[in-house]
């Protein structure tokens, strides 16, 4: 009440000030006296608002023949952006925009601190500090020194350009002077895109030697950027890197590339370039592309860009629409594999696929017309199969396909589902530079099915949910047809996802044919507490075999009928889950076997994933597969963490590639370190150690997110 009448007495003084004055500040305190006419005190909890920004101190004392004010402390002004201003006495002017305060401390989004005896406020937008120490780290009485600070002659700090600027700066880590510059400029907290260096990194290869990497930031207006980052190492090795974006109104794109000299190839230039794009196109159609090269079949491994031995670029024009899918790409691959030929290999591809869907009219259910074609062209002009792959070196070919499938779902007595399914198709090829399919050909395919599900369930006394559904799905189809060239289907899988399939062929040459039955049975359970599982054990049945048969041995779909296969996962609300696929014939031999493990805890984390397969020609791999890829990461302590990743390789007795990370953060400072090993090795490649070091700064603009703090005891 006091407070609120000393607020009304203050108005009813200023009202007779000029009507410039009366809009300069509010003013509310505990006791208001008038010395003479233009000296005004306000003592206990005093408040000052203005435009947006809020002064607390103790004592007060406003001149309004000089429009000033005197302030005693402790002090505390906040600014509408979030800067606090805190100090032990002040002489500011009435608008608090300008003036001196001393012993003063300055803090920026609350994360980054400039302290100084002295600092000047300059026409609401600069603030300047002498013989000041900046740093974003907590301290504490029993160790005053902080992780890292910088210390500098005069500090200014613009709001407006969010820019903070330092004369004579030194860097000193845990008190020691490790960097000094004459002149620095560091964007300010709230500041996420401005010119300027970015993160360092210093990085060793066994390759390359000792090097660092200094990004250097660009902006060209709002909507675009240039990053440039050159890289020296020891061994004569440099490279510059660059990358370019730009938004648009309707989309974005960037561009990377690099180039370099070393001594691993001698008096040659290496690179790369990749580009990549999104923009969204008229009538909902999304366009994107993206494109890759390289000068040679190392340099991505040398210099830690990518582990990718075929590259793809790509254009495509997509629609997804409700019941409608279109889409129409144009693909050039680039193999940089060691044993690949790019002449025999399918180089320019392309595919265009409209698909609807409706609900036909007296018939009921759901259909779905797709028509679609495909060309891949060779620059080979042979005819001959040189790498004994099974197709010749220069084979060019095209397809236009159309299908039309159908589904309608009953529901009968004792709660049986019982489903009519239906699909065919008609195919026109043109084949060039293979003897084996000389000219044009044409193919129809389809069949009829009859599938029927008798879910039963169940629910324990302890609420759980127990769900056991058998299910048999009768098939007919012609057991003969044209042969066509195949290519797209050559790598078959046998899972619980296609286990009730018409074909289980991953594309459209190639498809299942002749009478078969696909029986299976799944258990499901959903418990209450959040964690459920599910089984699924399931075979194929033929009426006979296929000659020759379309399927390899490590599919499991190969012979009369096929392997068994048995499907588990299990998840749980604490971050486990777990899925397991074996695939194994009547003497329990197998011929595939998946696994794969995800754990993610508070302070833990695992992925692991095993697979073993036969050796298949039909998938053009002569031995036997047997691949461990783990990835793990633990919270050493609440601002370290710890992380480990290998893939080995159980048939060739060796690990392909292993690495560790070491990651500190807390609420200043980001230290990256990690150490790699690459095992591989080829005619182009040999194995590598990496070793790579970063250090960030928290607190300055574009900075990673802080950590926990240090706590402070006693």
């Amino acid at each position: 009440m006091l407070r609120g009448l000393l607020s009304l007495a203050l108005g009813l003084w200023l009202a007779a000030l000029p009507l410039q004055a009366q809009d300069m500040a509010t003013l509310i305190a505990d006791r208001v006296a008038l010395d003479g006419q233009n000296r005004l005190i306000a003592e206990g909890s005093v408040e000052i608002f203005h435009q947006g920004r809020r002064l607390r101190a103790s004592r007060i004392l406003y001149d309004r023949s000089s429009d000033r004010l005197l302030i005693e402390g402790p002090i505390v002004l906040t600014e509408g952006s979030g800067t606090l201003v805190v100090a032990d006495q002040a002489d500011l002017a009435a608008d608090l925009t300008e003036g001196v305060l001393q012993s003063a401390r300055l803090v920026l989004n609350r994360q980054l601190q400039l302290a100084a005896s002295e600092m000047q406020r300059i026409g609401g937008r600069y603030t300047a500090l002498g013989r000041t120490v900046v740093s974003s780290c907590q301290i504490c009485a029993q160790n005053p020194t902080p992780l890292w600070e910088i210390r500098a002659q005069r500090v200014i700090h613009d709001e407006l350009e969010r820019q903070i600027y330092f004369d004579r700066a030194q860097l000193r880590i845990a008190g020691v002077p490790v960097f000094w510059i004459p002149h620095l400029r560091m964007p300010d907290p709230t500041l996420n895109r401005a010119r300027g260096f970015l993160r360092p990194s210093l990085i060793t290869t066994s390759e390359l030697g000792t090097g660092v990497k200094i990004p250097y930031f660009i902006p060209i207006g709002e909507n675009r950027d240039l990053t440039v980052t050159p890289f020296l190492a020891t061994r004569s090795a440099q490279s510059l890197d660059l990358r370019y974006r730009q938004a648009f109104r309707s989309g974005q794109i960037e561009i990377a590339g690099s180039l370099a000299r070393d001594r691993i190839l001698p008096g040659e230039t290496r690179g790369q370039i990749t580009a990549s794009g999104v923009f969204m196109l008229p009538r909902d159609f999304l366009l994107t592309f993206r494109g890759e090269a390289v000068s040679d079949p190392a340099y991505l491994l040398d210099y830690d860009i990518s582990s990718k031995d075929r590259l793809d670029s790509q254009i495509e024009v997509m629609r997804t629409r409700r019941g409608e899918y279109i889409s129409a790409r144009l693909v050039h691959f680039n193999s940089i594999r060691e044993g690949d030929v790019n002449s025999t290999l399918p180089s320019v591809v392309t595919d265009m696929t409209w698909e609807r869907r409706f609900s036909p009219r007296g018939l009921g259910g759901t259909a779905g017309l797709r028509f679609q074609t495909h060309s891949h062209f060779r620059s080979s002009d042979s005819t001959d199969d040189s790498n004994g792959d099974g197709i010749s070196d220069g084979r060019d070919m095209g397809r236009a396909s159309v299908s039309l499938d159908w589904r309608r779902n009953w529901v009968l007595g004792g709660g049986i589902l019982a489903s009519a399914l239906t699909e065919i198709s008609a195919d026109f090829y043109r084949t060039r530079q293979d003897p084996a399919f000389p000219g044009s050909s044409t193919r129809a395919a389809g069949g009829v099915a009859l599938e029927l599900r008798w879910p039963w369930m169940r629910q324990g006394a302890d609420g759980a949910m127990h769900v056991i559904e058998p299910v048999a799905q009768l098939i007919w189809s012609p057991k003969t047809g044209r042969v066509v060239p195949i290519e797209d289907s050559a790598l078959v899988e046998f899972d619980e996802g296609n286990l009730f399939s018409f074909s289980r062929f991953p594309g459209a040459d190639a498809v299942e044919r002749g009478p078969r039955a696909n029986v299976g049975i799944g258990y499901t359970r959903h418990d209450p507490s959040g964690w459920s599982l599910g089984v699924t054990v399931g075979r194929v049945f033929r009426t006979s075999s296929s000659d020759p048969d379309p399927f390899g041995p490590a599919s499991g779909l190969a012979g009369r009928n096929s392997d068994w296969l048995a499907a588990f996962r299990m998840s749980r609300n604490d971050g486990l889950a777990l899925t397991h696929r074996l695939v194994f014939n009547d003497d329990l031999r197998m011929s595939k076997a998946e696994m794969r493990l995800d754990l993610q805890r508070q302070d833990y984390g695992i992925a692991a994933s095993y697979l073993w397969m036969l050796p298949d020609a039909l998938e053009m791999r002569d031995t036997r597969v047997s691949e461990l890829v783990f990835e793990g990461s633990y919270r050493l302590t609440p601002n370290w963490l710890g992380q480990f990743n290998t893939r080995y390789d159980f048939e060739a007795d060796r690990a392909a590639s292993a690495g560790v990370l070491f990651e500190f953060r807390n609420e200043c400072m980001k230290i990256d370190l990690s150490l790699s090993r690459r095992f591989t090795t080829s005619n182009a490649i040999r194995p590598s150690t990496r070793f790579g070091l970063s250090v960030d700064l928290l607190g300055f603009g574009g900075s990673a997110l802080p950590g926990p703090s240090r706590s402070c005891r006693g």
